[in-house]
């Protein structure tokens, strides 16, 4: 019989690896046979079959190339084994040659030079007698000339023929990027274990519901059941059915005090149109709400709506279009939700079998295999809530050398743990709290305590290395303790499943974690201590704040010789974005910072902070906030003594009641704000007061004592050199003159503006000014300038420093209106078309006013 060839091997080495790799009953079962009787005649097989302690093959080719050598000797020796091995190969090494008159040889196309000679081993005569085994050495592919192949193709062995490449037709170049999706859900958990039947209730809810309807489900559950977990789990994994963004807000956050929410809708509506790219958000909750449903009426939008306390908190916030989903989970059931059309899923405790799993994920798996009785104890005394079941994990893998049975008798004898266990599981939290506390290091159980006293929801590095200060009964100076020290206090924190992280370096409390490391600070934190805490903490706000207006708004530092700057180090920011980025994480606890000031009577940093977080209230206008801090700055500031602090915070206190559109309470403010001023003969004071109230005058559609105002700004603002402010001033005496219709006067107002912003860097300023520039123009019949000034605003608006939705649209709208001027209504209409998708988003009405150009458009 002749050598099988190396293309021969190959063949089979390939059928014995996808029989190993995936072995399916019948093939593995025939393959057992084969080799059985392949090891009875050759004892090269007999060494390799079966496997050492009878288990299955290894996986490394090694083992089944050498097989397959063994095997295929065999073949050539004995006659038995070469029949049984062909027939294998017919029945289920697929694609393989077994020799003349097999299927598997009729391969088209096939050179004569590559048909192995058989003269040496022919085919028996009988029609029924097995074909010995003689794979073919190699298979073929034939393309003819005309054939075209798309897609990733993989060729083995030989190409043959003439190979041409060609290049796919030019594509045009890719649209500006557009606004980033916001993905808001908190990480998910890598120890997530089983809830697969509460998965299934959850897609069955989802499919169930009618195709007009919008749908809201809501997880109940216990404190510490998971809900928040399951339900971040559930929605990642239909991430890909919510194109258009997956918002959250937690609806129990912590208020100015410590304690928990409910956080109001017109705060969380707010938030949402935000994130959603609103460049202006209304004042009433009816009008947000209005806001809310218009944009997202056709989008795929998911919505988590976390730690809810009523349905009337939380019906605000629902979506009204059959496209979205609004999950909201809650500790009550929340049945009123069954008017809007709620479905209901109430979370149980784990199984029994998956809380023991979740038990020894952290590290003490051996101790709970060992102790199956004792692991069941502790799961039961737990409640079988993940929360506390984890926390009792972690114990585990922080007391290497503790039984498990010695946690359950200690979980047992906590305080009051087996009555409560029998009734909500209130104290099962607390009992397994106060047993992660027991195990810290010295500085992590410090450090715990303090940040228990804090009024903020987040918490970042250089925040926890002031506020862990040493305690100076020790000997060791405050503030000794560094970034890295820091970092290990909170390292252990994470373990031991008591802080969570939410960011790099920034980290919050859970909802039932947070009370309990305040009540250990205000009963172990002595009089002295919790203030020197909080202090660092509002030190901390302060420095950096100062950092964050430096980057932000330089122009409004206020110098302030007699108040010493805080000591404290602040987080480090580089850049615009960042600076950005810390104040929205922080808001809510710069704003308790704000509170907690106002309460002990801190009145110099109430009032400074207020107005250090000057930049939080201008580029995310968070109204309600900006209202309250300015209302207790101002106090603070008067019962300080400080008239610089008075001033600053009537004028930009006025700031955020105009936007509120409070115009009188504003103007109120203002003329306040210009008395005080010209007491102390504060010229910029006084020109930030008049041209306020000039703003309040123009937006109440007086124009002539807007006009007045504006001027008597200006003036003041040159008598200073505020170059800033005076082109700001002539801006706004533009708009006067546009809106009374003076378009000559309106143009030289802000030609004048352009430039003197332009000059001072001011790039997105005088990119607004150009907008507007083009506008007065186009009005005015001079349309082919028109149309290149805001062709040049336009770019700027779709990316870079100035970039705005909003004046993008804007913009769009006066390029259809020139356009309609030069007469191209073509080129008016995809004006008018690309600026209507933008304002559907972010201006309904807006977007309903371009429909009505079209309309007009098609019927000239």
């Amino acid at each position: 019989m002749r050598a099988s060839s190396s293309g021969e091997r190959d063949a089979l080495l390939s059928a014995l690896v996808a029989c190993g790799a995936d072995p399916e009953p019948p093939a593995w079962h025939g393959l057992v046979r084969v080799v059985g009787t392949a090891a009875l005649a050759d004892p090269a097989v007999a060494r390799l079959w079966p496997p050492q302690g009878g288990r299955r093959p290894p996986p490394e080719a090694s083992y089944w190339r050498e097989l397959a050598q063994a095997l295929g000797g065999a073949a050539l020796r004995d006659p038995t084994t070469s029949s049984l091995l062909a027939e294998w190969l017919r029945s289920y090494g697929a694609g393989v040659s077994t020799g003349p008159g097999s299927d598997a040889a009729l391969v088209p196309d096939q050179p004569d030079d590559l048909v192995p000679d058989q003269s040496d081993d022919p085919v028996p005569d009988q029609p029924d007698a097995p074909v010995p085994y003689a794979p073919h050495p190699a298979t073929g592919n034939t393309i003819s000339g005309d054939a075209v192949l798309h897609g990733p193709s993989i060729q083995a062995r030989d190409v043959h023929g003439g190979i041409h490449f060609h290049p796919s037709p030019a594509q045009p170049p890719p649209p500006p990027p557009a606004m980033p999706v916001p993905r808001q859900l908190p990480p998910v958990t890598p120890r997530f274990v089983d809830r697969e039947a509460d998965r299934t209730a959850l897609d069955a809810l989802r499919d169930q519901r009618p195709a007009h309807a919008p749908q809201v489900l809501v997880i109940s559950g216990l404190a510490g059941v998971g809900k928040t977990t399951f339900a971040t789990h559930w929605l990642s994994a239909h991430e890909g059915g919510f194109p258009d963004g997956m918002l959250y807000a937690d609806l129990g956050a912590p208020g100015a005090d410590g304690a928990s929410g409910p956080v109001s809708p017109a705060t969380v509506l707010e938030a949402f149109l935000i994130a959603l790219g609103a460049p202006a958000v209304p004042a009433g909750v009816a009008q947000r709400n209005a806001l809310w449903r218009s944009m997202t009426s056709n989008l795929r939008l998911a919505v988590l709506l976390d730690n809810a306390f009523t349905a009337a908190q939380v019906r605000p916030l629902l979506l009204s279009a059959p496209t979205g989903l609004t999950v909201v989970t809650s500790r009550s059931h929340l049945t009123g939700l069954q008017v809007d059309g709620a479905a209901f899923r109430r979370l149980e405790g784990l199984p029994a079998e998956s809380a023991v799993a979740l038990l020894a994920a952290a590290g003490g798996g051996t101790r709970v295999a060992r102790e199956p009785a004792a692991a069941r104890e502790v799961v039961r005394l737990c409640g079988r809530l993940p929360l506390a079941v984890a926390l009792a994990s972690a114990q585990l893998a922080v007391r290497p050398h503790r039984t498990v049975s010695a946690l359950a008798e200690l979980l047992s004898r906590g305080r009051g743990a087996i009555d409560a266990l029998r009734v909500d599981g209130e104290a099962v939290m607390r009992t397994a709290l106060d047993m992660s506390y027991d195990v810290l290091p010295g500085r992590s159980a410090a450090l715990y305590r303090r940040m228990g006293l804090l009024p903020t929801d987040r918490h970042d590095l250089s925040m926890l290395a002031c506020v862990a200060a040493v305690d100076p009964r020790s000997g060791a100076a405050a503030g000794e303790e560094d970034d890295d020290e820091a970092d290990h206090a909170v390292h252990a924190l994470v373990e031991a499943n008591l802080l969570e992280e939410t960011g790099p370096s920034t980290y919050r409390f859970h909802d039932l974690v947070r009370p309990h490391a305040r009540r250990l600070g205000e009963e172990l934190e002595d009089r002295e201590q919790r203030e020197r805490a909080l202090r660092h903490f509002v030190d901390w706000c302060l420095s950096t704040a100062v950092v964050a207006e430096g980057i932000l708004t330089p122009s409004h530092h206020l110098p302030l010789p007699d108040v010493p700057e805080p000591d404290a180090p602040p987080t480090p920011l580089d850049d615009a974005t960042e600076a950005l980025a810390w104040l929205d994480t922080h808001r809510n606890g710069l704003m308790g910072a704000v509170r907690h000031c106002a309460e002990s009577g801190w009145h110099t940093s109430c009032w400074r902070l207020t107005d250090l977080l000057w930049p939080l209230f201008l580029r995310f206008r968070p109204s309600d906030l900006w209202i309250e801090a300015h209302r207790l700055g101002l106090e603070a500031a008067r019962r300080s003594g400080s008239r610089p602090g008075i001033g600053r915070m009537l004028t930009s206190g006025a700031i955020g009641l105009r936007n509120a559109a409070r115009y009188e309470e504003a103007a109120v403010w203002y003329r306040e704000a210009l008395e005080l001023a010209v007491e102390d003969g504060n010229v910029r004071q006084q020109a930030q007061a008049v041209n306020g109230l000039g703003h309040v005058e123009l937006l109440a559609d007086r124009l002539d004592a807007a006009r007045e105002h504006f001027e008597h700004a200006l003036r003041l603002r040159e008598s200073i050199g505020y170059g800033r402010g005076v082109a700001l001033s002539r801006r706004r005496l533009g708009q006067t003159a546009l809106a009374a219709g003076d378009l000559e006067a309106a143009a030289v107002h802000l030609r004048l503006a352009e430039a003197e912003l332009a000059a001072l860097g001011e790039s997105y300023e005088a990119n607004r000014v150009r907008a507007l520039l083009g506008h007065v123009l186009d009005r005015a019949g001079d349309a082919e300038v028109a149309t290149r000034l805001l062709l040049e605003a336009l770019a700027r608006f779709r990316a870079g420093d100035s970039r705005s939705e909003h004046w993008e649209a804007r913009c769009l709208e006066w390029l259809g209106r020139a356009a309609e001027s030069r007469g191209d209504p073509a080129e008016a209409a995809r004006c008018y078309e690309d600026a209507r998708d933008l304002f559907q988003r972010l201006h309904p009405a807006d977007a309903e006013r371009m429909e009505d150009r079209l309309r007009e458009l098609r019927q000239a």
